[in-house]
């Protein structure tokens, strides 16, 4: 085997430069995302909308009781009409209007967003390339080189879903919150120098196992925000159904007594909430779209679990050894299972099967932060 390259301290130190900068970069966009969404008001659309969809199932519900009082009339068919959404719950509330809602100021600044995310992006991705070119290898031989790459992964997904023209503008202040966390934490508590890694890790399953493992992520943190603001959305949409929004929420918390301390909690949060949360996708849209993520994923984190067995074998002479992150792979391929089969499966469709969803996601990012730093295994060779 070749002697590995001596590290590029130059090459090293500009993918730091690129690094910290578009850190710089993100949190511009982050402000011009809070911007977006302080300046963006719910739409007169949405609101009307949400108005007569409401009021036409309480007409309909009428009328029905009313056509059942009536007796030996002659009945009349008419064409049903088509639904093209089909919600859990199948309320038919239609999509908010966006972060920005109808406000023009705030759609610049959501555009402007984009653009800085970009631009960030670009950094970004030039921070981890020179990394790589640094020791002329992978990006990804320790807990800092992967969390950069990962957190590049997170943002090119949601580039490629902004190109292909999907509805998901309003993951911009989700993500940008969370690139800025886990650059924050990869700088400042798992920075390790630009170096090579033990020979075990020299193999062309690197570049296989461990960039199918960080886009596996990249996409599973989309499919867990969707899942997230999901549960905030069908929540909002029964209290709208319910007539507990906006002055009849106001009413119900004045007529909840003052010792039901938990109900009066998630109404005061419901009442801080419910105008950002009008402006998000229906709890339909955003259930199919989670759904859609981690279904079309999930054989590819399959994928990744083989890989890695094949690599061990040939490492270490052994395809499974019960290894902490062994364990923890298999253990989130069974939840994300579970939540699949649970989605397909009567009775544990909507904000069941989203908690299993949320929960498999817990155990990759365990599996990540958890079991590398705090569980000894063969896997803690490369270091934080």
């Amino acid at each position: 085997m070749p002697l590995a390259a001596a590290a590029n301290e130059n090459l090293a130190h500009i993918s730091n430069v690129l690094i910290y900068s578009a850190m710089a970069v993100y949190t511009l966009a982050f402000l011009a995302h809070i911007a977006e969404w302080v300046f963006g008001s719910r739409s007169a659309v949405g609101r009307t909308a949400a108005a007569i969809t409401v009021e036409a199932r309480q007409a309909a519900a009428a009328a029905g009781g009313t056509a059942a009082a009536q007796g030996g009339g002659t009945a009349v068919l008419e064409r049903p009409k088509v639904v093209t959404r089909s919600a859990v719950g199948d309320r038919d509330i239609p999509d908010g209007p966006g972060a920005a809602g109808g406000s023009e100021k705030g759609d610049v600044y959501g555009r402007s967003a984009i653009s800085l995310t970009v631009l960030a992006f670009l950094l970004h991705a030039g921070g981890v390339v020179t990394r790589a070119a640094s020791v002329e290898r992978a990006p990804w031989g320790n807990m800092y080189e992967f969390s950069t790459t990962f957190g590049m992964a997170v943002v090119g997904v949601y580039l490629v879903l902004l190109v292909l023209k999907k509805n998901v503008r309003w993951l911009g202040l989700p993500l940008t919150t969370t690139i800025l966390l886990d650059l924050g934490l990869a700088v400042s508590v798992l920075y390790t120098d630009s170096d090579q890694l033990v020979p075990a890790l020299h193999s062309y399953w690197l570049w296989i196992h461990v960039s199918c493992a960080i886009l596996s992520g990249a996409a599973l943190w989309v499919g867990a925000c969707s899942t997230l603001m999901y549960l905030f959305r069908d929540g909002y949409e029964a209290r709208l159904v319910a007539g507990r929004t906006g002055p009849g929420l106001d009413r119900y918390l004045a007529e909840l007594p003052q010792d039901r301390k938990w109900a009066r909690f998630k109404a005061k949060l419901a009442k801080g909430t419910d105008n950002p949360v009008s402006r998000l996708p229906a709890a339909a849209t955003l259930d199919k779209f989670a759904y859609r993520i981690n279904a079309t994923v999930f054989p590819l984190w399959t994928f990744t679990i083989v890989a890695g067995a094949i690599w061990a074998e040939a490492a270490w002479g052994r395809y499974w050894g019960w290894d902490p992150k062994e364990v923890w792979s298999f253990i989130t391929w069974v939840a994300y299972a579970c939540y699949l089969h649970a989605r397909a499966t009567a009775g544990w469709k909507g904000r069941k099967a989203a908690y299993i969803a949320l929960f498999a996601f817990a155990t990759y990012i365990f599996n990540y932060y958890g079991v590398n730093i705090f569980v000894t295994g063969k896997h803690s060779y490369a270091g934080v």
